[in-house]
């Protein structure tokens, strides 16, 4: 409410005097006993400890409810946190005399603000230990330009706001000057660890977009990280320059000479760690010497959260950093963390927002707060020409607070370089700044605008010489041979060259840190438990690819490493493809062959992804079952010459089966490749009626009707139209025979098979999803397999001399309008851990 600020408040059994400078005085009763010594009869713990407990279990709980309020309003865990610091606070509950007195007390804001540092501290080590300068090295224009002037227009905002506020109030209650540096820097920074979550969430990690976002974020934090240890140099040197030029060199000192001890540390652990994974005894003397580094950083002048976080910046990527993460991320995160949002939310008081300022001129401020970085962030992409629906994201998601922010805001409150009032509207202004990200992020990049030019990027639609981008997904080094000998088959040539995203899909285990890594090609990440196994199956499947990379030299191989739980690896897969513009993506079968044609076992989580992937994926999907390619072309004949590859494609009809022919045409190209398409033709005993009546059942109406036979008809013409096209440009290639087959039955198809076609070493067939045809629907009715479609399925079941591998493509669907819109999201609805892609090459931030 507006007016002017009374001179007390009564909250309990507390009453509050404000002073000038920031500060007011608390005053209430309390019983001490007597002893008539010189020491306490009464142990501080005995005392503070049940309140803290009180606080903290009561904050906890009420945070968990507050997630699942916010969780569908795809708000990060950021936003429940802080909300539940401020419902417990003088904003709303803290008003009642019972919350002041039992679960806020004042005389348990000491204990209170003493765990919160050490919250603070832990979690700051945290965020150096998983931000990744690599990216630095070779930043971007846009990366680096958006960063710069992020910074610039957070400083003139910053500074501006506080001269206004500084003019509009009276002399005794004008705030100091340097509470203009902590709006500067508050306004500044982009929190990366909550920068990446949210981006997680979004599905925006991996786009071009996504690490544009998190590479300025790197540089806008390191930045405003470095304003604020001057800052509070400036402050603890009492204003001296001599005395904060010290605190800086010693800072520095610290940091040159913590790094050769800390690599000589890091080397003596792996070393033990080589015949077993990280002891607890390494990961508990770290946590000891972010104490340590903590203390010494206070020593300086500096805060401890600065220690920390050089310590956790010093200590490289691998099976050490990735075990203490896993250890104590969810301790640090769920319970010493959370005292730092009670602290925010008892000196947040949206009550007194309007004391003695007008309605109107507080929300000025807080909008002109929260635009400051996003129209800086616009204007330089504007420039640099990038599209006008990214600008704007990559403006939103830029202006990301999170525990960062209420660091800087804390410490400069505990600085009193703000009043409560002036604390309460940047309060304000960061909820706002977050709350708004994950609405207008989804606005701008709806799925509809990535898949409605996407059907035109699938192979039928593509030009015959255009390069081929092929994400190529591996499970294990038992997929590898296979989808390395369909790559070695597809023709690569300088003239259509392949380009081939290779995805070791590992699933995440436990709750990992978001993060991008750019590695060189002979560096292969580590992530989740069992590293030192994960390490060498993953150096296997680099090596593999790099293999193929230098047998093709018209092809380029980009290694990656997506750890994602099974749940939703799907929606990342497909968004990465997105973002890469992939043709197609190749998938294993999830069974594995044993050595008598059968199958050995089944991994029914594999299974999973793959059926996601083809009721989702916006792009064209091959699922390849591999049951001796390799067998095919490491083999010799008899006088010592490789002998020819035999490919079968089968035609019966319809989108799947064009994206089939088109795939298997791009391997036509290949030498002592052998290519034979069959295309089965209804006879003359098949009833059209069968189909009709099959469509009546589903469609009991005449438009229903009339728009199937339309649909019919049309994909019957397009299917001729391709062929005539394929046999025209094929008429003269004698490595090409085309036959047509008239059957009556999928029984007929089945026995034409095994009779004639039965000496193939890969069949290219169409899945067939989502159309039936008068010619497969006998086999559909007993289908066990329905990602192979009827055709793959008989392929894989019939008895053949050799097992055989079998290639099953289906085509991107065109995008659906109106009621049909496509039900796939670019973002997914998933709020599971946060997953990472690990990029095993350098690559210029391109965006």
């Amino acid at each position: 409410m507006s007016g002017k600020r009374p001179e007390y408040l009564t909250r309990g059994k507390y009453r509050v005097y404000f002073g000038l400078k920031n500060e007011f005085t608390v005053c209430y009763n309390d019983t001490k006993p007597n002893t008539g010594n010189h020491w306490q009869s009464v142990n501080p713990l005995v005392k503070r400890m049940p309140i803290f407990m009180l606080q903290l279990s009561v904050l906890i709980a009420l945070t968990q409810l507050l997630m699942l309020i916010f969780k569908p309003l795809r708000q990060p865990r950021f936003i429940p946190e802080i909300i539940a610091g401020i419902v417990l606070g003088p904003s709303l509950l803290g008003m009642k005399g019972w919350v002041s007195n039992e679960i806020t007390p004042y005389e348990g804001g000491l204990f209170l603000e003493t765990m919160a540092n050490l919250g603070v501290t832990f979690y700051m080590f945290l965020v150096g230990l998983e931000m990744d300068l690599t990216p630095i090295r070779k930043i971007g224009k846009t990366a680096l330009s958006v960063a710069v002037a992020g910074i610039i227009s957070a400083a003139i905002a910053g500074g501006g706001l506080h001269y206004m506020m500084w003019i509009k109030v009276t002399s005794e209650k004008r705030p100091p000057e340097m509470g203009a540096f902590f709006w500067m820097i508050a306004l500044g920074v982009t929190s990366f660890p909550d920068l990446a979550r949210v981006l997680s969430d979004l599905k925006l990690m991996y786009t071009d977009l996504g690490r544009t976002a998190l590479t300025a974020a790197v540089v806008s934090d390191l930045s405003c990280w470095f304003l604020l240890v001057v800052t509070i140099s400036l402050v603890n040197g009492k204003d001296i320059t001599y005395l904060a030029i010290l605190i800086m060199l010693g800072m520095a000192m610290f940091w040159f000479m913590m790094r050769p001890f800390v690599s000589w540390i890091v080397k003596q652990i792996s070393a033990a760690s080589k015949e077993s994974l990280t002891s607890d005894k390494h990961v508990y003397f770290i946590l000891s010497l972010v104490l340590l580094c903590g203390y010494i950083t206070e020593l300086c002048g500096a805060h401890s959260i600065f220690g920390a976080f050089m310590l956790g910046l010093l200590i490289p990527a691998g099976e050490l950093g990735t075990t203490i993460m896993e250890k104590i991320e969810e301790f640090v995160v769920g319970i010493l963390l959370p005292p730092t949002f009670l602290i925010t939310g008892t000196r947040t008081n949206f009550n007194s927002m309007f004391t003695d300022f007008s309605p109107a001129w507080v929300l000025l401020t807080i909008l002109l707060a929260c635009s400051a970085k996003i129209v800086s962030t616009l204007l330089v992409c504007l420039y640099l020409k990038c599209p006008k629906p990214d600008s704007l994201a990559l403006g939103f998601l830029m202006n990301t607070k999170g525990v960062l922010a209420l660091i800087i805001l804390n410490e400069g409150r505990n600085m009193k370089g703000f009043d409560q009032q002036t604390f309460s509207w940047i309060i304000a202004s960061i909820l706002l700044m977050t709350m708004i990200i994950g609405p207008v992020v989804s606005f701008t990049h709806k799925s509809a605008r990535h898949s409605k030019n996407y059907y035109r990027r699938n192979l039928e639609k593509s030009k015959p010489d255009a390069p081929l981008r092929v994400l190529a997904c591996v499970y294990s080094t038992r997929n590898l041979s296979g989808l390395i000998n369909l790559l070695h088959i597809s023709n690569a040539t300088r003239k259509s060259p392949i380009v081939v995203f290779a995805v070791h899909l590992v699933e995440l285990a436990g709750r990992a840190s978001a993060m991008i890594i750019f590695h060189d090609k002979s560096k292969v990440a580590e992530a989740g438990n069992n590293a030192n196994r994960e390490k060498a199956e993953a150096e296997q499947i680099v090596s593999a690819f790099e293999s193929f990379e230098d047998d093709n030299h018209a092809a380029t191989v980009q290694p990656l490493t997506a750890v994602s739980p099974y749940a939703s690896m799907h929606e990342d897969v497909s968004n990465f493809a997105l973002d890469k513009l992939a043709n197609i993506i190749l998938i294993p079968f999830h069974k594995q062959p044993n050595a008598v044609g059968g199958w050995a076992d089944e991994n029914l989580q594999h299974k999973q992804v793959n059926q996601n992937l083809l009721s989702s994926a916006p792009f064209s999907v091959g699922l390849l079952v591999d049951r001796g390619l390799t067998l095919t072309f490491t083999g010799e004949s008899q006088h010592g010459i490789s002998r020819e590859c035999r490919i079968a494609m089968l035609f019966v009809g319809g989108p799947d089966d064009r994206e089939a022919l088109a795939y298997a045409l791009r391997m036509a190209g290949t030498p002592r490749l052998i290519l034979t398409v069959v295309r089965f033709l209804p006879g003359n005993d098949i009833s059209e009626l069968n189909e009709d009546i099959n469509e009546e059942d589903d469609d009991d109406d005449e438009p229903g009707i009339l728009t199937s036979m339309f649909e019919r008809e049309k994909q019957k013409q397009l299917d001729d139209d391709y062929i005539n096209e394929f046999r025209f440009r094929t008429m003269h290639d004698q490595s090409i025979a085309y036959i047509e087959k008239q059957v009556n039955s999928g029984d007929q198809i089945v026995s034409t098979i095994s009779s004639i076609y039965n000496d193939f070493d890969l069949y290219v067939v169409g899945r067939g999803h989502g159309r039936t045809s008068p010619l497969t629907s006998g086999l559909s009715n007993w289908s066990d397999v329905p990602e192979l479609g009827p055709i793959g399925e008989t392929l894989v079941s019939t008895d053949f001399e050799t097992p055989v591998s079998v290639l099953v493509v289906q085509q991107s669907a065109p995008p659906l309008t109106g009621s049909k819109k496509l039900k796939s999201s670019v973002f997914g609805n998933s709020n599971n851990a946060v997953e990472t892609f690990v990029n095993h090459r350098r690559s210029d931030d391109d965006y």
